[in-house]
């Protein structure tokens, strides 16, 4: 599964490197939005304890076509060397692995009650941490190896390390409220949708480091509104 050494990001090809890594971004952004709010206004379907939950509801197809497709776009994606190759080979193997290995309905990501549901929830992890390693390793790591081929290298990578922290942190608060808490707090943060609203934040700070590594229009702006901010504080 490994590719060939990156193209320049002038090079245009039918899946532009540059494409690629925004519709890794877009995937993310949306998938939620679409889940959560749009599914409940215009559905009718009520927020779900997860976003792996909604393989149970008529949004089934939306989870799982955008995880496919996302993991084709990480086949896709042509890495610097042979780690970030791979990095994104577990990275789209674990996107197929949410996608296709469904969680076991009503159940706790924990506790499943077959081995399908195991691999799902085993994929979740790999999948975020994958991601991590993304916003803390690759992204930096490429801005400073390129000098010249990006502006504003500190405000990118403040958005990079901020995103992998995030995504981090967010996996902590997961890891804790399904292992460590008592079974009445569980029950309680469940009223509100806990671990759909902290895989949320996961998703959003994931989309928000491929897009700035996109170079997206509104991305851009908001680059430059960093900088023009960092530099009026520095003054």
């Amino acid at each position: 599964m490994m590719r060939a050494s990156p193209i320049d990001d002038h090079n245009p090809l039918v899946l532009s490197y540059l494409g690629i890594r925004r519709a890794i971004g877009l995937s993310g952004l949306f998938l939620p939005i679409v889940l959560g709010p749009i599914g409940w206004l215009f559905l009718g379907i009520e927020i779900q304890d997860n976003m792996s939950s909604y393989y149970h509801t008529p949004l089934r197809d939306v989870f799982v076509g955008t995880l496919c497709a996302m993991a084709v776009f990480l086949y896709c994606y042509r890495g610097y060397g042979r780690i970030e190759d791979w990095t994104a080979n577990v990275g789209c193997a674990s996107a197929l692995g949410i996608a296709l290995f469904p969680l076991d309905y009503g159940s706790d990501p924990l506790f499943q009650r077959s081995l399908v549901g195991y691999v799902h929830s085993f994929s979740g992890g790999i999948f975020f941490t994958t991601l991590a390693v993304y916003s803390l390793y690759h992204f930096p790591t490429r801005e400073h190896s390129r000098p010249g081929m990006a502006s504003h290298i500190a405000e990118r990578n403040f958005i990079y390390y901020t995103s992998g922290v995030v995504i981090l942190l967010s996996l902590i608060a997961m890891g804790s409220y399904l292992m460590l808490l008592p079974a009445s707090w569980k029950r309680w943060l469940n009223e509100y949708n806990y671990l759909f609203w902290m895989e949320w934040v996961a998703v959003w700070a994931f989309a928000a480091a491929w897009l700035a590594k996109s170079r997206m229009i509104l991305t851009e702006i908001g680059i430059d509104l960093l900088a023009y901010s960092r530099r009026f504080v520095e003054r």
